[in-house]
């Protein structure tokens, strides 16, 4: 735990969030190139992301800021903690605001291939964040006894869990099992995966934590309320790709059946007196018979 400067000029916190953000626009490039995405599109996904990154920080002060002046307001407004889910949140609705601008721009179906590789990218720098948190130790658990219990020093004396460094080995696996579906079977769910993965575990996670943040509707804590919303919106996002490619597969096979007619069929050989034989000539009759075929069927319809 380093909760100091080092070296008197960035935490250990710090560090660890700017590791974080690096690595998320490596993996960004990385697993782009593998999905083929278009390189202006990638580039543009660089910049948004930049901005929703800046973005996302105003809106994880903004939210927690609210939030612990419901639960306390003789203490007044002010900008102190940060809370991810608030973060995610607003810089996701930052990148959409700014891809919807500059759609058109760009070919069509990128964003779909953008979709299997961003939750990788997030969780990667959310994870290196959790073990920022352990380092400067916020986002602490409940009092345990237990082998697992650490000892924090704000809180000498009494252990509690290191729910930063759970949630982080979650966040690790999470991870390289979006990364492992994207790279070996070319999964185009890992969004929805990555929504409703990490909902189920925050939701639960928040019955260890310790740290006050307030409570919020039903005796929940804020997280837990955003947990089952992220939950419900992997549900929606299924079905949304699901839609999404199935209008691409059908705006595929329009653009198909508007092509020239010929332009599929296959190329009939030449038999030059030097190559006459009876192999070539079989096969010539056959392709012969494939193309008035497929003109009889272009005729019918």
């Amino acid at each position: 735990m380093l909760p100091d400067k080092i070296f008197g000029l960035f935490s250990m916190y710090g560090l660890m969030i700017g590791v974080g953000i690096i690595l998320c626009f490596v993996v960004l490039y990385v697993y782009g190139k593998r999905a083929k995405i278009n390189s202006k599109f990638l580039d543009f996904v660089f910049y948004n992301g930049i901005v929703s990154i800046i973005g996302g920080f105003f809106f994880a002060f903004l939210v927690q800021a609210i939030l612990d002046y419901i639960a306390h307001p003789e203490n007044g407004f002010h900008f102190q903690n940060i809370t991810f889910m608030g973060g995610l949140l607003g810089g996701a609705g930052i990148f959409l605001i700014g891809y919807f601008i500059f759609r058109k721009k760009y070919p069509k179906g990128e964003i779909l291939k953008l979709l299997q590789i961003a939750p990788c990218c997030i969780l990667i720098a959310h994870a290196f964040g959790r073990i920022g948190c352990f380092c400067a130790g916020c986002c602490y658990g409940i009092e345990t006894d237990s082998w697992l219990g650490i000892e924090f020093p704000a809180h000498p004396g009494v252990k509690v869990y290191p729910t930063q460094l759970f949630e982080a080995i979650f966040l690790f696996l999470l991870f390289a099992l979006c990364s492992i579906l994207f790279y070996k079977r070319n999964f185009k769910y890992n969004l929805p995966l990555y929504m409703i993965g990490y909902g189920v575990f925050r939701f639960c996670i928040e019955f260890i934590r310790g740290d006050d943040r307030g409570a919020f509707i039903l005796g929940m804590s804020p997280s837990q309320f955003w947990s089952i919303l992220l939950i419900l919106g992997g549900i929606v996002v299924i079905f949304l790709i699901k839609y999404l490619y199935k209008k691409q597969d059908t705006e595929e096979e329009s653009l198909a059946l508007d092509s020239p007619i010929g332009a599929d069929y296959p190329e009939e050989k030449e038999i030059s007196p030097e190559n006459d034989n009876k192999e070539e000539k079989k096969e010539n009759n056959k392709l012969k018979k494939e193309n008035q075929k497929k003109l009889g069927d272009n005729k019918k319809e």
